[in-house]
């Protein structure tokens, strides 16, 4: 009996473990922590427990105790390293984030210091573990007979499915249970609804049925440079309407001849035939008095590493300022935040596709012909191309991506001996890259650059010391200058080109477009509402963006339209007066008269009507429009739709049905 008695205690051992390391998280990284989804957490965790029960309950005491151990280990291993990554990138590290694990490495004194600061939540979650190990001579693990282990894991599998049951019939609001459970892998919304252990299964599950979608296609991953695109390669141009009225101006359609109907007629796969269905129907959106402004044009593309609006200024950084004020100025533009930070970032800006939640989709796309991406686009028309990268060449594997995007690529470790730092120098990589390009026109050159990443600190970050005495004046908290420091080498950078192209006379003739990877989340809420002069309250304030376009001599033209990095490509293609089809991108050129829609991760959305947020299904009407249900489901239902669609881009490399490459 007494036996008996001691096996119920420890069968509802490890689910309290588990619940109680959730709760931890939950406090941790969330404002809110009893909601629904810690109820589905709590429930979810009895059946998880039960399995690990099980496991140290069917051999010998010592085996079931090591096992225990083991459990308990990796899961404070897990909860810890979740929590520790969420505090330095504002989201949790999907599975997928241990192929490049190794890379990741290279910054373990950012998690030093991380380390240090966290160190109460860590000593919480280590509790059980060090609790266990003093105790581990009382604890008795004991085997248990196999009628037992039988009745016990058929128990945890009628829960187990009964609480999928319940979560798959809460189908109430844009990211309900249903919807996270079942359809998509939005990682940060899962672990708020189900649990850090739960979404690790979703996450294994996701990454399995992407295996799945690449197995019937057995393509090379090593990629040393792209194929060639040559005009023949793309569609017919759709040519212009007539003109309806005397003295209106009739622009056509950024829209190729793609033959849709006979695409369809002839395809077997289920998936492409629903793909070509959605992206016929999309509307493509109108040329206009920009189309083909800077045609013929050089252009440089940068995505700037930790950018925001707020480290433009006068005086810290007044050609980064003379850019914004002199050439196009966006007033409300969003870099939203995604689940592989950077990449994800560089995805989105690159590529004007929603990156798939749970892998790493710059990588995955290195697989897939990617013609509408600035490098491909350009040499299909004569461009020398060319891109840099001042870190390691072969993080997040841009040494496979970035080919594929049409560019000649060079990073630290292949090419760009710039001086290997944390972070490295973009004034070095600028002046070592230029002369490589400046006087092979017409030319394209991508940067992504590194010297904005955090951490921002004087003591660990090379170049906010190397400008220390340039902010040193400021009135600002140590972070904040620290930033600012690391943004005045990306200015001194720009400086340093713009002065080449003057040089060289080639300045007029050069487009020069930055926008950030995301916003600057190594700095926290306060420090960021410091930088801003102003608080900052919600996420979409946090997200607020810059893209600065600019070529000199230029006519400054203001832009009030909300518009996001995903309008990059568009809007770039469409100033550049190239030939490209814009229903088959998930942004739209910001110079058109399309309606302007800006997402989030969490399927928030902003137009030029509304606020929505997504989480609380809160609607706020912007000044002068009051909109009813239907709009609001109607942009609900777009927003889903790219998600979705820009996955099976991905998935189903679909440009490559679409041009038959």
């Amino acid at each position: 009996m007494i036996s008996k008695m001691r096996n119920i205690k420890y069968l509802f051992l490890l689910p309290s473990i588990i619940i109680y390391f959730e709760t931890v998280l939950k406090v941790s990284v969330y404002e809110e922590v009893m909601n629904e989804g810690y109820i589905f957490m709590c429930l979810f965790s009895i059946p998880a427990g039960i399995a690990f029960y099980l496991l140290t309950s069917g051999f010998k005491e010592k085996t079931n105790k090591i096992l225990f151990i083991s459990i308990l280990s990796l899961l404070t291993i897990y909860y810890g390293g979740q929590m520790l990554y969420y505090k330095i990138f504002s989201t949790f590290a999907s599975l997928y984030f241990f192929i490049g694990a190794k890379k990741a490495a290279q910054f373990v004194f950012i998690l030093y210091d991380t380390i240090g600061n966290n160190l109460i939540p860590l000593f919480f979650i280590m509790l059980p573990l060090i609790a266990a190990v003093i105790l581990f001579k009382k604890i008795n693990f004991i085997k248990i007979p196999k009628e037992s282990i039988y009745k016990v894991a058929f128990s945890a599998v009628v829960l187990q499915a009964s609480v999928v049951f319940l979560v798959a019939s809460s189908d109430n609001g844009m990211l309900s249970p249903s919807y996270l459970y079942t359809e998509v892998f939005i990682i940060q919304d899962s672990v708020d609804k189900f649990g850090l252990l739960t979404t690790g299964r979703l996450d294994i599950k996701n990454i399995l049925k992407n295996i799945d979608v690449y197995a019937d296609e057995d393509i090379p991953i090593k990629i040393v440079e792209s194929e060639d695109i040559t005009d023949n390669d793309m569609p017919d141009v759709i040519e212009a309407e007539e003109p309806t009225g005397e003295n209106e101006i009739a622009y056509g359609y950024n829209k190729l001849n793609i033959p849709f109907d006979d695409l369809i007629e002839n395809e077997h796969r289920s998936s492409i035939t629903d793909m070509h269905k959605y992206f016929m129907n999309v509307k493509p959106t109108k040329k206009n008095k920009y189309t083909g402004m800077f045609k013929d044009k050089n252009l440089i593309l940068i995505t700037a590493e930790g950018f925001s609006p707020y480290a433009i200024d006068k005086d810290i950084t007044p050609t980064l300022y003379m850019m914004q004020e002199d050439g196009f100025k966006f007033t409300d533009f969003y870099t939203p935040l995604w689940g592989v930070s950077t990449s994800d970032g560089e995805y989105v800006a690159c590529t004007s596709l929603l990156p798939k939640e749970g892998v790493w989709s710059f990588y995955k796309s290195a697989k897939n012909y990617m013609p509408f991406s600035m490098g491909n686009q350009l040499k299909s028309v004569g461009y020398n191309t060319y891109a840099y990268h001042n870190h390691y060449y072969d993080y997040y594997f841009r040494n496979e991506s970035h080919p594929n995007m049409g560019y000649i690529y060079k990073g630290l470790g292949n090419g760009l001996d710039v001086t290997e730092t944390w972070p490295e120098s973009d004034i070095e990589m600028i002046e070592l890259s230029v002369p490589e390009f400046i006087n092979n026109q017409p030319f394209h050159a991508y940067y992504m650059t590194v010297s904005g990443h955090l951490q921002y600190s004087f003591t660990g970050n090379y170049i906010a010391a190397k400008n220390r005495s340039l902010v040193e004046h400021l009135n600002y908290s140590e972070h904040v200058k620290a930033y600012l420091a690391c943004n005045i080498e990306l200015d001194r950078a720009m400086e340093i080109l713009i002065s080449e192209l003057e040089e060289a006379g080639i300045a007029e003739d050069t487009l020069i477009a930055i926008s950030p990877d995301h916003y600057p989340y190594g700095l926290t809420k306060q420090e960021l509402s410091e930088l801003a002069g102003k608080e900052i309250k919600s996420d979409f304030e946090i997200y607020k963006g810059v893209f600065l376009l600019w070529s000199k001599g230029m006519e400054p033209v203001e832009i009030n339209k909300v518009s996001s990095s995903l309008d990059i490509i568009p809007t770039i293609s469409n100033l550049m007066g190239l030939d490209y089809d814009s229903r088959l991108l998930m942004g739209r050129d910001i110079l058109s008269d399309a309606e302007p829609l800006v997402v989030f991760e969490d399927r928030s959305f902003v137009t030029d009507k509304i606020i929505f947020e997504a989480k609380t299904e809160r609607v706020t009407n912007k000044e002068g429009f009051n909109v009813d249900s239907i709009y609001i489901n109607e942009k609900i239902n777009e927003v889903k739709q790219k998600f979705k669609y820009s996955s099976l881009v991905l998935d189903n490399n679909y440009y490559k049905a679409v041009f038959n490459k």
